[in-house]
């Protein structure tokens, strides 16, 4: 599930329905201005961990670090609530902001996975989200050979897909609905049916190439739009449904609640990894950083909507900065 909401996790776990959660900035910094009893306890408890650590007092300016130490641990205290109400695992996403630096990025994860392991949750039951920027994807590489496995995040190409699977990544989530969003822009086009919507083919050719040269990465798409435009009814999952049969979704609450309002023939397999891994024509070049670079430059869809929600995850960190200054 595609939420940081307590309640609603629990309310979906207890369905069955889910079997992970995933967190993100925007997520960590609506718990941080809550207001809810259980959020502001976390964010103490993050406030107060956070100096004791690195010995900040009271009073004083608050160094980079422990803020930087706060933001982390109220990112585990949200994870750790969710461990608690959901039997698979819980993304955890590094500071945005470290998403071109490779040493930083690995840095944060090995903490932020100690800090769960302080309170007894195995590194087993957590993502470590990164973004897919080619530093972010070579931290989960360094990452996974330690036994941290990552969730490469803000995946808007198929070279970003490659190149994390090529790195031995857990995890892709490549977002249909933004690239739906940039290819309308594009083309002027109002919608497009769901088996045409370009984030779909984005995603069925990422998750065909995995099959098909054997790499074990998880294609797990998110964010969504309705292929055919929201004035159709029922186009809210246009995107879901197309892509029913990939090995993972994550969802948030409003669109489980129309999934689960189907009738049952109303979904069936549109990915398959034998069907698919045949159609898949894309050779299994190995990309290093020098061809990644290269091919990047002609990606437009992929730069433009990888610094969009860069951006918008930054805007979110320098938000929860703001509200954690204040409790110090």
């Amino acid at each position: 599930i595609d939420s940081g909401d307590i309640d609603t996790v629990a309310r979906y776990a207890k369905t069955g329905v889910i079997t992970d959660a995933t967190t993100n900035p925007l997520f960590v910094s609506q718990a941080g201005a809550n207001g809810d009893a259980r959020y502001e306890a976390m964010v103490q408890e993050a406030v107060t961990y956070a100096k004791r650590a690195t010995c900040a007092e009271d009073g004083c300016p608050v160094p980079e670090d422990t803020l930087n130490l706060a933001i982390d641990r109220l990112a585990v205290n949200l994870g750790k609530e969710l461990v608690s109400l959901v039997p698979g695992r819980v993304s955890t996403e590094v500071d945005i902001r470290l998403s071109y630096d490779t040493e930083k990025s690995v840095e944060r994860a090995r903490s932020i996975i100690a800090m769960y392991e302080e309170a007894g949750i195995s590194k087993d039951r957590i993502l470590i989200k990164l973004a897919g920027t080619w530093e972010g994807i070579q931290a989960a590489k360094v990452l996974e050979k330690e036994g941290i496995q990552c969730n490469i995040t803000l995946v808007f190409s198929f070279l970003q897909a490659a190149a994390a699977a090529q790195a031995g990544a857990y995890l892709i989530s490549p977002f249909p609905g933004r690239i739906l969003d940039w290819h309308k822009k594009q083309t002027g086009a109002e919608g497009y049916t769901p088996e045409a919507d370009p984030g779909v083919l984005a995603v069925k050719r990422m998750y065909a190439y995995f099959r098909k040269y054997g790499y074990d990465t998880i294609c797990m798409p998110a964010s969504w739009r309705p292929s055919r435009g929201a004035a159709v009814d029922g186009s809210d999952v246009d995107e879901i449904l197309a892509l029913a049969g990939v090995d993972e979704m994550t969802i948030p609450q409003p669109l489980l609640d129309s999934l689960c309002s189907l009738p049952p023939d109303a979904v069936k397999r549109n990915c398959d990894p034998t069907t698919d891994a045949a159609a898949c024509n894309d050779p299994d070049f190995r990309l290093t950083e020098e061809s990644f670079a290269q091919y990047w430059k002609t990606d437009m869809c992929g730069q433009e909507k990888l610094k969009e929600g860069m951006d918008a995850f930054t805007a979110e960190t320098e938000k929860l900065i703001t509200i954690l200054i204040e409790k110090f």
